[in-house]
């Protein structure tokens, strides 16, 4: 609770002491790395800033980019099977937004569009050479409406409407959502201001996802050297089934 209090203290200090020109936007957040451990079980951060009270905040957050591959389950001899499937690039591994009121109401569909704000907005491309040929717009609709289901169900994407909250004058609060399996890597966080329908200002914040202790000594060691670490996993796995059969054998 300290450090809120300080970071509440420092926002305040700072608009202060900025001309009026200047004093759209300040953003901070309460922890700017987030350690990932053995036992992490997910975690929420808290973002601060200071704007006009009058204007909408829009907050998105998003995960280091990769590709996405996607399939389609189709019925063959009476069982499913993987069918068709398509892979998009560059997709946020992870997606969150927050607003003070629904986007609909004061960001226009060129303005979401343009700046990917909300999932349903997002510029989805399907990565050349593994395309299905052939596809049509309704089809392409549909495999991204997939992914976005998945992504969804995982809880990597998620969206909170009201969950920006302005506390006195101009300072507003909101609480980051991060579940248990969330990839590492560097986090892009955006605040964007907007007055009459147009973005008044906006600022990124820099959130650093990192393994810590002895998840992050295995994880290194699993990206350096996959191979050993492979023979190593399969070593182990061997050595417990057979520790286990010589238990119950004895049982």
């Amino acid at each position: 609770m300290n450090k809120i209090y300080t970071l509440i203290i420092a926002l305040t200090i700072l608009t202060s002491a900025l001309p009026a020109a200047a004093r759209e936007l300040a953003v901070d957040l309460s922890e700017t790395v987030l350690p990932i451990t053995a036992s992490f079980d997910g975690s929420d951060l808290l973002l601060f800033g200071v704007a006009d009270p009058d204007a909408d905040i829009v907050v998105i957050v998003r995960g280091p980019m990769h590709d996405q591959l996607v399939r389609r389950k189709q019925r063959s001899f009476g069982v499913w099977a993987n069918g068709p499937e398509m892979t998009f690039q560059n997709v946020p591994s992870y997606y969150f937004m927050a607003s003070n009121r629904p986007i609909n109401e004061f960001v226009s569909h060129e303005i979401a569009r343009e700046r990917q704000i909300g999932y349903q907005d997002m510029i989805l491309t399907p990565k050349k050479g593994v395309t299905p040929v052939g596809i049509d717009e309704s089809a392409f609709d549909d495999y991204r409406n997939a992914m976005i289901r998945i992504k969804q169900d995982e809880g990597l994407y998620k969206k909170k409407t009201g969950n920006v909250h302005f506390i006195g004058n101009k300072l507003f609060r909101t609480k980051l959502t991060f579940p248990n399996n969330i990839p590492v890597g560097s986090y892009a966080v955006d605040v964007f201001v907007f007055r009459d329908g147009r973005i008044a200002d906006e600022k990124t914040t820099i959130l650093g996802v990192q393994k810590i202790g002895v998840e992050a000594e295995v994880y290194d060691f699993a990206h350096r050297h996959a191979l050993p670490y492979g023979v190593l996993a399969i070593l182990l796995a061997a050595m417990a089934g057979w520790l286990a059969n010589i238990l119950f054998r004895k049982g």
